[in-house]
Order: structure tokens, then C-alpha cells, then sequence
């Protein structure tokens, strides 16, 4: 997948006081994506856009659209990922 796919798949990165806690708590990062996005889609473009392995992938639909629960290695991946997209 290269990075103009990637950047269709995931929309935004999205950002509550709950989605703080799970970086720290649960190595997760919530991004809001494409509705037709599958769960190894949403893997293969957050690999492609931030050059990190993912380690699971939730999906959730809502009324802001389609929310992947991405879950990384470590407590310390997920936060220098959501501080390199801006998130901290």
C-alpha cells in the first residue's frame, strides 16, 4: 500500500479525554477511517503512513463515522507515535 491508499484508508486521528487514557493505559490510538476499511487494511496503512507495527485492530461505527482501536507493542510506541502526529 503506498501512502496516497494509506491516507484514503485513515481520515484523522481522534482525540477525547478517554482516547488520552487508552494511549497510556492500553497502547491504543483511536483514528477515525474510511467506512469500507477492513481491519488488515487499517493495519497495512498505519504501517505505510507512521512506520509502525501494529499489534490489533478494533472497529467500531459511530455516529463521527467508522473508529479503529489501534493497539501497539508498547505503552512507549503508542505515545512517540500520537506525540509525532500531534495528539500530546
Amino acid at each position: 500500500m503506498n501512502v496516497d491508499q494509506a491516507m484514503k484508508v485513515i481520515v484523522k486521528p481522534y482525540i477525547t479525554e478517554k482516547t488520552f487514557a487508552m494511549i497510556e493505559n492500553e497502547s491504543k490510538i483511536c483514528f477515525i477511517v474510511e467506512i469500507s476499511a477492513s481491519k488488515p487494511q487499517i493495519a497495512e496503512a498505519i504501517k505505510a503512513l507512521y512506520k509502525e507495527d501494529v499489534k490489533k485492530v478494533n472497529t467500531a461505527r459511530t455516529i463521527y463515522g467508522k473508529k479503529a482501536f489501534v493497539q501497539f507493542e508498547s505503552t512507549e510506541k503508542a505515545r512517540d507515535l500520537a506525540t509525532k502526529i500531534g495528539m500530546l
